[in-house]
C-alpha cells in the first residue's frame, strides 16, 4: 500500500495540472478575443417586411437621426415580447403626439431564436413601419451582450436605451434616466439653462451613462427570489467588486441609457457577449471617465427568466476572461 503522503502528492499534482489547464484556457480564450471589438463584418441591412425592400443600416459613427433609440434583445421571447412591445409603442406614440420634436425607433435584436420571436417582431414592423421599428437578425445565438452591442452599433438615436424583452421595468422610467443625463450634461459642461437654445449643444456629443438600479428593492427581492438567484447575486456582487471596482450597486439591471458619444466609445470596445457584458461596460466607463448615474427604477420579476444555476460558471468564466484580457494588456481599448 502506498504511503499516505504519496496519495497527497498525486492529488496535489492533479490539482496543479487542472489549475494549469484552466489558466491556459483562460489566457488562450482572452488572446483569441483581443480583436473582437473590431467587428469586421458585412454591411448590415434591415428588411421592410411590407415592401420587401432592403433598408441601409446606419452606424453609431453616423450623426443621430432620431432623438431616442430603444434596443431590445430577444431570445425565444415569443410569449413575453408582445406585451412589452405594446406598452413600449403606446408610450412612445403618446409622447410623440404631445411633443412634435420627439422622434424614436425601436430595434428588436433576435438572438437566434428558435420560436416565433422573429414573426412577432416583424408584425410590429408592419404595424408601425420600418422607420420606427426595426429587426436585427443575428442568425444564431450569440448572447445578450452581443445582441445589445449589435443594436447599439446600428441605432440612430441621440440617446440609446437598452431594455429587456420581458417588460420587467416600466418603459416610462426612461424619463428618470433621460432627465438625469440632461442635468449632468448641463452641469458638467457649463451650458446652464441656455443649453437648450444653443445650436451647438448636442446631448449626443457628450459621453454620459445612466444605469437603472434595483438596489432599493434588494430586501424584498431576497425574500421572494429563488435561493440560487440570491446566492448567484451575492457571489456575483463580490466578484464584480474585485473585477470592476466599487461604485455601482446594481450592474445587472437590464435598463441602461447612453448618449450616442458614450455608446460609440463603449460598444465598439466591448468583447464579452453573454452575462457579464454589463460589468465590462462599468469597467470601460471608468477607463474613459464617462460619468455614470445610478437611478432607482420600478421593477418586477417576470416568469421565464433565463438565469439558472448553470449561469454561475459562465459568469465566472467571462469575468476571468475580462480580468486577464485587460490586466495583461491583451485587450486594447480604442479611443
Amino acid at each position: 500500500m502506498w504511503p499516505l503522503w504519496t496519495f497527497v502528492e498525486v492529488f496535489a499534482v492533479l490539482i496543479l495540472i487542472a489549475l494549469f489547464g484552466l489558466v491556459s484556457a483562460i489566457v488562450s480564450q482572452a488572446y483569441r478575443r483581443r480583436q473582437n471589438h473590431t467587428h469586421i463584418e458585412a454591411p448590415a441591412i434591415f428588411e421592410d417586411p411590407t415592401s420587401l425592400k432592403q433598408v441601409p443600416c446606419p452606424s453609431i459613427t453616423d450623426p443621430a437621426e432620431k432623438y431616442i433609440s430603444l434596443i431590445i434583445p430577444a431570445f425565444n421571447e415569443e410569449h413575453r415580447l408582445p406585451g412589452a412591445l405594446v406598452e413600449t409603442m403606446n408610450y412612445l406614440q403618446q409622447r410623440a403626439g404631445k411633443d412634435k420634436s420627439f422622434s424614436y425607433e425601436v430595434l428588436i435584436v433576435d438572438d437566434g431564436s428558435a420560436d416565433g420571436t422573429k414573426r412577432v417582431a416583424f408584425d410590429f414592423v408592419k404595424k408601425y413601419t420600418v422607420d420606427n421599428v426595426r429587426v436585427v437578425l443575428l442568425g444564431r445565438n450569440h448572447g445578450k451582450g452581443e445582441a445589445i452591442r449589435k443594436g447599439m452599433l446600428h441605432a440612430r438615436g441621440e440617446l440609446l436605451l437598452m431594455l429587456d424583452a420581458d417588460g420587467a421595468t416600466k418603459v416610462n422610467d426612461l424619463e428618470k434616466l433621460e432627465s438625469q443625463i440632461h442635468a449632468v450634461a448641463k452641469k458638467d459642461y457649463h451650458h446652464g439653462d441656455s443649453a437648450a437654445s444653443d445650436s451647438r449643444f448636442r446631448i449626443s456629443d457628450i459621453p454620459i451613462a445612466a444605469f437603472g438600479s434595483r438596489a432599493h428593492l434588494e430586501v424584498k427581492a431576497l425574500a421572494t427570489r429563488k435561493w440560487y438567484r440570491n446566492f448567484l447575486m451575492k457571489g456575483f456582487h463580490l466578484v464584480v467588486l474585485l473585477t470592476a471596482g466599487p461604485g455601482i450597486r446594481d450592474t445587472q439591471c437590464g435598463f441602461k441609457m447612453f448618449t450616442r458619444a458614450a455608446a460609440r466609445k463603449l460598444f465598439t470596445n466591448m468583447r464579452l457577449k453573454r452575462w457579464c457584458f454589463d460589468v465590462e461596460l462599468v469597467y470601460l466607463c471608468k477607463w474613459f471617465n464617462i460619468p455614470v448615474i445610478e437611478i432607482s427604477v420600478n421593477w418586477s420579476e417576470i416568469p421565464g427568466s433565463k438565469v439558472n444555476p448553470l449561469s454561475i460558471p459562465n459568469m465566472l468564466w467571462e469575468l476571468a476572461l475580462m480580468s486577464v484580457g485587460y490586466r495583461t494588456g491583451m485587450w486594447k481599448i480604442s479611443k
